[in-house]
């Protein structure tokens, strides 16, 4: 029975060279726990010697108990001028007290002389005293032999020496590292063959690969097929430059795709979505929603012909199945989807259209509306009102009668935004204005103000995020527009979308969507009507405000809540 493939985990220390990834040292240790949670045998924590965070993670680690992790102290080779028991860096290594301490050392003799100044005898020792010290202290070391597949293309018997030089002063584990992340995949294969057949050491061999030909997890995996058992990467593929390679994926391949035994164990993987998330969130990076596996999207079919198959057989277009990891199937609500699509999509929401609502109608409405600029994909609020929309007997909460918006900036004065809108609820109409930063939150104020005096609930609903994209910049300033809105409240949160070659349109379109879809999953617009049922048997004909006072509108109800602007 071969040996399982261990996988070690540096997202705490090469994953965090990531440009724009910055942990706290308590985000350090959550996600150190969350990885020993997993089961990970190693996790390196950082460099204690470079810097007082990663100094103070493994002073507090030493408090931790951990459950399967060997925590790893990562370091550099000793300085050519420096004794080992001397050398400020191997010193903190060993004060570290993890028990596994990993070095890197020099296998391309272009770094050896032109980095580091020294002289290929110089670095054999430098790598050999380093390791040695290191063992002397109980540590299990492990070598990562960096620039190895730079250095053996350049150099073989040199790179082979470097090696040498560090199993026979006592690492149990020599990782061959690409580096620059260049190599393509059969040289990789290829040179791994060779190092393990000529070396022939009794010592575990691992790979540590950058993505910067984007081929990171097929050169580990190539390095697996070729004797490798110890398999080096970060969470979602973190790192400097291009990234490192994604463990997450490697660690599905290797279970699902090679049928090799891994530590932690590939038996069961439906945490790993969830760990891939996790770590996503500590480090406050928006998770790749194409990222294979434990993506959003990655089990997402958007063509017709693809769904409608895929609804009929699940692994009809999906290489696996999509529970095994955490993450399951899905059917996107767009022009390229047809009947299939829409009524998955919609029964997945709740909403079941069997003979409440055609599914070829939903479907021909939707490819009608991204002709004229909408997008359902990332407005699933949108969507789920078209569907309530259509439902007989719909009633809109609140139905727009006009509005106005008026932008002014006069010398001397700052720019002044302000809006007046009309408003009609059940045949009470309500006229106000509002003052804004913009022309769209100004609108946003007056709907509001409009509404709260029916809807107390609104003061609730938050706008999250707020996109605007040009759809055809050929036509310049005349250009159609599509505005996406996110919000959310206590009781949901939802994305609508609107689209018009009027910028404020296409807002406020978004805007009464997002107010609508908060009122209905909150119930509120049912509350009001249960309320007037029990106070009133005919409706109010006019709502005085600081506008004035207007006659309600006999409008049937089942219009939609916006029906229009100004442009």
């Amino acid at each position: 029975m071969s040996q399982p493939v261990l996988l070690y985990d540096t997202t705490l220390r090469d994953g965090t060279q990531r440009e724009g990834l910055v942990l706290s040292l308590a985000d350090k240790l959550k996600i150190a726990r969350r990885l020993d949670e997993a089961g990970f045998p190693y996790v390196e924590g950082g460099w204690p010697g470079s810097n007082p965070k990663d100094e103070e993670f493994f002073a507090l680690a030493k408090g931790v108990t951990w459950r399967t992790t060997r925590l790893a102290a990562f370091g550099s080779t000793r300085h050519r001028s420096n004794r080992p028991e001397d050398d400020p860096n191997l010193r903190a290594l060993v004060e570290a007290a993890t028990p596994v301490v990993t070095i890197f050392g020099k296998s391309w003799l272009l770094h050896v002389t032109q980095v580091l100044g020294a002289t290929p005898d110089e670095n054999l020792a430098m790598i050999g005293d380093s390791v040695a010290y290191c063992a002397a202290a109980g540590r299990e070391v492990v070598y990562d032999a960096e620039h190895f597949f730079d250095g053996y293309k350049a150099d073989r018997d040199y790179a082979l020496a470097t090696l040498r030089a560090a199993y026979s002063a006592g690492s149990t584990s020599l990782v061959l590292c690409d580096t620059n992340g260049g190599c393509l995949t059969d040289e990789v294969g290829a040179i791994v063959r060779d190092v393990i057949a000529t070396l022939a050491l009794p010592v575990t061999w691992g790979i540590h690969v950058h993505d910067d030909a984007g081929l990171a997890v097929a050169n580990s995996l190539a390095a697996v097929q070729a004797g490798v058992r110890h398999v080096q990467g970060t969470i979602n593929g973190y790192g400097e430059r291009c990234g490192n390679a994604n463990i997450v994926t490697i660690w599905a391949d290797l279970a699902l795709k090679l049928g090799l035994d891994t530590v932690p164990s590939g038996t069961d993987l439906r945490g790993l979505a969830e760990l891939s998330h996790y770590v996503a969130e500590v480090a406050n990076i928006a998770p790749d929603g194409h990222q294979p596996y434990v993506g959003v999207s990655a089990f997402a079919h958007k063509g017709g012909v693809h769904g409608a198959a895929t609804a009929r057989v699940r692994d009809a277009y999906q290489h696996v199945d999509p529970g095994a990891v955490g993450n399951k199937t899905r059917l996107v609500v767009s022009e390229l989807g047809g009947r299939v699509n829409t009524q998955w999509r919609a029964e997945e929401l709740g909403h079941r259209l069997e003979g409440v609502v055609d599914p070829r109608e939903l479907s021909r409405i939707i490819k009608r509306l991204e002709a004229e600029g909408a997008s359902f994909e990332g407005a699933e609020a949108s969507f789920e009102l078209l569907i309530r929309r259509l439902q007989p007997g719909y009633r809109p909460p609140f139905r727009l009668v006009d509005y106005t918006v008026l932008v002014e900036h006069r010398e001397g004065r700052e720019l002044r935004a302000e809006a007046t809108v009309k408003v009609e609820v059940e045949g009470e109409v309500l006229h106000t204005a509002a003052d804004g930063n913009g022309p769209v939150n100004a609108l946003d104020a007056a709907l509001r103000k409009a509404l709260r005096a029916f809807y107390p609930q609104l003061d609730g609903v938050h706008l999250v995020d707020y996109k605007v994209r040009i759809l055809d910049g050929d036509s310049a300033t005349a250009a159609r527009t599509r505005v996406l809105i996110e919000s959310s409240s206590e009781a949901d949160a939802g994305s609508t979308v609107g689209s018009d070659t009027n910028i404020i349109a296409a807002s406020f379109q978004a805007l009464g969507d997002s107010l609508e879809y908060a009122l209905w999953k909150s119930g509120a617009e049912l509350r009001r009507r249960d309320a007037r049922h029990f106070t009133t048997s005919a409706p109010t004909t006019t709502v005085a405000s600081s506008a004035g006072a207007h006659p309600a509108s006999p409008d049937a109800a089942i219009a939609p809540a916006i029906e229009g602007g100004s442009r």
